[in-house]
Order: C-alpha cells, then sequence, then structure tokens
C-alpha cells in the first residue's frame, strides 16, 4: 500500500490561488477514480476536484472558506500500489480535517440491573402531583425548541421519570444544557408554574455562520463599490401602459419558435442601447487606481440575477447588435445557467453597464449598489396600476419607477437626469426603440 497526495490543480485563467466552498469527502472514505473531492470558487466561478484515483481518505489539508494557493496538497489518500509519496517525502502539513464535535460519554451504571441513580441514603424531595398523562405540567414555555432531546444521565431520567417529569420542561445548568441532579431538585422545588399564555419563550440562541464562497464574494465587491464610489441615485416614474400593450401583443403573435415570450427587460436593454449612443461616457469603467475612463463601444449589459447560492451578473455581450428577441434569448439562457450554476466566467463578467431588478418585488424605491468598477447602474421597480390625471380625469395607468445610481466622481447629477429621461422617454413610446439612427 502506498500514498497519493492531490495538490489543488491549475483551474485556468492564470488565477493563483481559490477559496475552498465545499467538501464532498471527509476521513475515512473510500472514493473511486473521478469521484468529485471538493468545490473551490475562483472569482464568481465554482470549480469541483475529482479524485485521479482510487483509495482512502486519510487527510483534508484545509477548512471551508480558507483560500488555498494553486498546487497546495489538499487531500492524501492511502492507495493500492506505491502511490506518489516515497519513503523520506515530507508528509504535508495541514488543519485537521473539520470533524463534528464529540458526543457526551452516556454514564453507564457498574449493576446494568441495579440503576445507579439514587443513593439509598439521599433523602429525595417529594415530588409536585402529576398532571393526568403522567406528566407534570412545568408550563407552556419549555426552555428547548420542540423535537430537541434534553441532555442527561440515566439516574436524572429514572428520577425524573418515577416523579412524573417530563425532561424537556426542565432547564439544564451543565454544558450543553445538560440537565444535572440539581436542576431536576431546582424543579421540584419550584413547584408547578403559571403557564403563560401566548406560549413565548425566550430564545438566547447565538450562531456563528462564517461568510465563506459567494456571499463572502458578494459582500468583498458591495464594501468595495460603496467603500470607494460615491453614490447619487436618481428616480423616475415611467408610464408603461404602452409598453405592456405593446409586449403583450408581440407575445401573442409568436411568429417562429426561435422567438421567446418577451419580459419588459429587452425593451429596457434596447433603450439603454439608445440613450448610450447619446451619452456613451455612461457605457464605461472608471479605474480610479489608474485615474483611466474606459469607455466601451460594446454595450455589455449585466442582469444582477438573485440564485439559491446568493446574487450573480450574467452579461449579455453586444446588446447594440442583438434585436429585441436576442436580447430575450440571450437572458432566458443566461438566467437558466445562473439558477443551475453552470454560468462560467465568461458569462459572469466582462459588463460595462448593469440592470437590477427584483420584478414584482422591486418596492416603489431603491438605492442600487453600483457594480464596482462601472458608473452606472439601472434599477427596476415594480409594476403598479395607480390613478393618473390627464388633464381632465383620472384614468389607470400602468406605473414604475426607475431607481439608478451614478458615481458621482465621473457624472453629473444633469448627465444622469437626462440618460434615465431619455430612457423614460423611449418606454413610454415605445415605437422609437425600434427606429433607427
Amino acid at each position: 500500500m502506498g500514498e497519493h497526495v492531490i495538490r489543488l490543480p491549475d483551474v485556468g485563467e492564470g488565477v493563483a490561488e481559490a477559496e475552498l466552498v465545499e467538501w464532498h469527502v471527509k476521513v475515512g472514505d473510500m472514493v473511486r477514480e473521478d469521484t468529485v473531492l471538493a468545490a473551490v470558487m475562483t472569482d464568481k466561478a465554482t470549480v469541483e476536484i475529482p479524485s485521479p484515483v482510487e483509495g482512502e481518505i486519510l487527510w483534508l489539508g484545509a477548512e471551508i472558506g480558507d483560500t488555498v494557493a494553486i498546487g497546495s496538497p489538499i487531500v492524501r489518500l492511502k492507495v493500492a500500489g506505491e502511490g506518489n509519496v516515497q519513503e523520506g517525502d515530507a508528509t504535508p502539513e495541514a488543519p485537521e480535517a473539520p470533524q463534528l464535535p464529540p458526543q457526551e460519554k452516556k454514564v453507564v451504571p457498574d449493576n446494568p440491573a441495579k440503576p445507579a441513580a439514587v443513593e439509598p441514603e439521599k433523602k429525595q424531595p417529594v415530588a409536585a402531583p402529576a398532571q393526568p398523562g403522567g406528566t407534570r405540567s412545568a408550563g407552556i414555555g419549555a426552555p428547548r425548541r420542540e423535537g430537541e432531546k434534553p441532555l442527561a444521565s440515566p439516574a436524572v431520567r429514572l428520577r425524573a421519570r418515577e416523579a412524573g417529569i417530563d425532561l424537556r420542561q426542565v432547564p439544564g445548568s451543565g454544558p450543553a444544557g445538560r440537565i444535572g441532579h440539581e436542576d431536576l431538585d431546582a424543579f421540584i422545588a419550584r413547584g408547578p408554574q403559571p403557564g403563560k399564555v401566548s406560549g413565548l419563550v425566550r430564545n438566547d440562541r447565538v450562531e456563528e455562520i462564517k461568510v465563506v464562497g459567494l456571499r463572502r464574494k458578494i459582500a468583498e465587491k458591495m464594501q468595495l463599490a460603496k467603500a470607494r464610489i460615491p453614490h447619487i441615485t436618481y428616480v423616475e416614474e415611467v408610464d408603461v401602459t404602452a409598453l405592456e400593450d405593446l409586449r403583450a401583443g408581440l407575445n401573442k403573435q409568436k411568429p417562429g419558435a426561435d422567438r421567446p415570450k418577451l419580459t419588459l427587460l429587452p425593451f429596457l436593454m434596447r433603450a439603454m442601447v439608445k440613450a448610450i449612443a447619446e451619452q456613451p461616457h455612461l457605457n464605461a469603467l472608471y479605474d480610479d487606481d489608474a485615474g483611466i475612463i474606459r469607455q466601451y463601444g460594446g454595450v455589455h449589459i449585466g442582469i444582477a440575477a438573485q440564485t439559491a447560492s446568493g446574487l450573480v451578473v450574467p452579461v449579455v455581450k453586444h446588446v447594440e447588435a442583438r434585436d429585441l428577441w436576442e436580447c430575450g434569448a440571450e437572458l432566458n439562457r443566461l438566467a437558466e445557467a445562473a439558477k443551475s450554476g453552470t454560468a462560467t466566467r465568461e458569462e459572469l463578467s466582462g459588463s460595462t453597464i448593469t440592470i437590477t431588478s427584483l420584478g414584482a418585488m422591486g418596492g416603489v424605491v431603491t438605492t442600487p449598489v453600483i457594480n464596482y468598477p462601472e458608473v452606472a447602474i439601472i434599477g427596476v421597480n415594480k409594476m403598479m396600476v395607480r390613478p393618473m390625471w390627464d388633464g381632465t380625469q383620472f384614468v389607470p395607468r400602468k406605473m414604475m419607477n426607475l431607481s439608478s445610481s451614478f458615481d458621482h466622481r465621473v457624472i453629473d447629477g444633469w448627465d444622469a437626469a437626462v440618460f434615465v429621461q431619455r430612457i423614460k422617454a423611449l418606454l413610454e413610446t415605445p415605437a422609437m426603440i425600434f427606429v433607427e439612427g
């Protein structure tokens, strides 16, 4: 038998390190060739690490959330044959693999036939009368969650059973809430407690959750954006009644199987392209370290999308070269890839301006955070039917707010307002979106 060390492979793109976000195995597991051992994250792309050999896991070299350099040992296995670790080679050192907390040892009486719980010379307090059903009432509010098993030795359990006491109602003062004889004595001495009508109980639990993987990437990106970009947010309401009528009409036609069902976003994307043509400095990235604004000809729109893992931003490239239905088809494809976790690094990078939308959950007004190092983000709020005055009477109209943020270092408030007003005009007169020139 030999040992085989698996090192973190080069995951491409010139990446020098990656964050370990998931272990699929533990020490002692038997794995086959190509069994997925772990998942690592680089930027926003998650890569699975398979085993190149068959063997038994002896050692895991990192914990969830650790940043591991390319080429560092991450797994050691016992394998048939010589393996790749020769006698005299240094054994890699790393923290022990994460283990579950050790279980408390149960107290077992010396004589199983005779419970060792109650000492004969010790006089036990008289238990309060049991309630119907054999269980003494301790009030509605229990000191532990429903279904949580109380920790106690067999001796304590025997005393409680003989006294008709439900141990779930007894607060424990020992480690992890373990119930001892003194806790049982105190509970009996208190007697029946008046139950709380509401059934509410205090919860003093504090849970520490390590920020790892995509959630850590999001946190770092948001912190960087808010720390370095002075935001200006501009909110304007848009009458999308005509746009919704047009969208419904186009969706009813369905002239070809290649044409997807249109949402509002492809119309907004095409409106942004026309507005950017008049203000190209909004389609840019600001390298504030170098003091350079990189203004792009191609309009690459990031679409902030919520997934089970967190917020990701797939990018529709070259929107200026796509018509309404092409935008819709690419949106659907990228949204599905983002939700399934199969989006590539290329599909999640390269945006020059971003749209953020929460759909029906979009609220009335939001203050979007710019996708650093971009200089603008367009926020879509929820659509509502509201009474609007047309000069003679109130009429129902479909209204929607655009809440948009801009980098005030490079975008003046006037330019921001002109940009949003141009998009508003195009959405309120949607036929203009299709007019070339």
